[in-house]
């Protein structure tokens, strides 16, 4: 059986890198076999930053380089993958690799989310694919699941839970008690957490994974700058508790739900859960999507969301997919034009919303008239007596709120913002349904 050998280019050898290095060093042979001969790869060319670095992987120092634009420009490289991050010099990279006519493999969901429009535009000029399981969910294969699996479903919901920083610090402050920054410094102990971990703690990872996802199962390329995003920073040991106490869970989620008329709300933000719902039971650094189809029904995608080993596994199958399919399939191109997303003030669900209160008479009835103005439901009140300080002048009380527009609820806690009985802002969660 004859054997079509691809060259490859790898821009990145940190975790991943070395990772896709040694998956084709273990496996080549089974991974040619499985794919019939069509796809016998072999590492080229290699950019680094650094030459004198300590790496792990036993890569032979010549096929390194300093030059990132080696990865395209080298005649025996036919495949580049991308894995040094950012937007500035991977758009430049991808950029050169697609007008090059090369195929790309990309685990970058930043740049894929903020610059995709561009690159699929070139990807579709130059008939150069881009491949990009490895952006979302690391090892789970939801791009593909997407975009071939479920091709003849009208997608309905998409429920995310695809940060796994996010989520081992919100398991660490349910299940320890930890407040933030404990939580976030064990993650960061552990490895779990980035030197920066800004982008995982602010949802910024978690949309830009949902960002892909809404694209690809509702057909349109979605502006970054239009979706609701907040991140854990805010979240309390407090919350948690009376989370807890209710029956729900406190999760990072990212939700791409489609609405009647074809318009679809997206958004990323920390959320009451019930505890009942499988996604509840996502813990530590996993990752679980959640996806429900018109003829499917519901279905759950469960497994490592990060790491050398998953990543790397979904780097790879995108390679064989590249070698297999050089010129013939683009990764994804927009079938409809335009689309439309939902303002978040227009969206809807039931809430949590916290208030830090004066304790004295009257309160409760202060701010139920004015969400009783705002035609805002009461489900419930809590206001548990704080049994180490039982005599404290501050008490703070919680409301379930019957479900209304985002838009409606924030017109009426501006007006309750200004009773003099509070203390501090309003905390808001909404309670998801999924």
């Amino acid at each position: 059986m004859s054997c079509t050998v691809s060259g490859i280019g790898l821009a990145g050898f940190g975790t991943v890198g070395s990772g896709v290095w040694n998956i084709l060093e273990e496996h080549g042979d089974m991974i040619s076999s499985r794919s019939q001969g069509s796809a016998r790869l072999e590492i080229r060319k290699i950019a680094v930053r650094d030459l004198t670095k300590k790496r792990d992987g036993n890569a032979p120092a010549g096929l390194f380089t300093t030059d990132l634009m080696e990865v395209v420009h080298d005649p025996s490289v036919d495949i580049v993958v991308e894995l040094i991050g950012g937007t500035d010099a991977a758009f430049d990279l991808v950029a050169a690799a697609l007008r090059a006519g090369k195929p790309v493999v990309t685990g970058n969901k930043a740049l894929l989310a903020e610059r995709g429009a561009e690159l699929f535009a070139l990807s579709d000029e130059f008939k150069a694919p881009i491949h990009f399981e490895a952006a979302v969910a690391g090892g789970i294969p939801i791009i593909k699941a997407v975009q071939e699996s479920l091709i003849g479903n009208r997608i309905e919901s998409i429920a995310g839970i695809i940060n796994g920083t996010s989520n081992y610090i919100l398991q660490r402050m349910t299940e320890a008690g930890l407040g933030y920054p404990e939580a976030l410094k064990e993650a960061k102990d552990l490895g779990y957490a980035e030197a920066d971990e800004t982008l995982d703690v602010n949802g910024w990872d978690a949309a830009h994974k949902a960002i892909l996802l809404g694209s690809l199962a509702h057909g349109f390329l979605i502006d970054y700058k239009d979706v609701y995003v907040r991140g854990i920073e805010k979240v309390t040991p407090l919350d948690i508790k009376f989370a807890s106490e209710l029956g729900y869970v406190v999760k990072l989620l990212s939700l791409v739900i489609e609405q009647g008329d074809g318009a679809i709300e997206i958004r990323t933000q920390p959320s009451f859960l019930s505890k009942k719902h499988i996604l509840a039971s996502v813990h530590g650094v996993f990752n679980a999507v959640a996806v429900k189809g018109d003829h499917l029904g519901e279905a759950l995608f469960y497994g490592r969301g990060a790491g050398q080993g998953p990543t790397a596994s979904s780097v790879v199958s995108d390679l064989v997919e590249a070698a297999r399919n050089s010129r013939s399939d683009r990764g994804f191109l927009p079938y409809q034009e335009t689309g439309k997303l939902i303002e978040i003030d227009d969206t809807s669900t039931s809430y949590y919303v916290r208030f830090s209160v004066t304790d004295q008479p009257g309160v409760i009835a202060d701010i139920a008239t004015i969400l009783a103005k705002h035609k805002i439901g009461i489900s419930g009140t809590h206001s548990p007596v704080d049994a180490d300080n039982p005599d404290a002048d501050f008490v703070e009380m919680v409301f379930l709120l019957h479900k209304c527009p985002f838009g409606q609820l924030k017109k009426a806690l501006a007006e309750v913002e200004k009773l003099d009985c509070l203390t501090d802002r309003p905390v808001v969660f909404r309670i998801e349904t999924i």
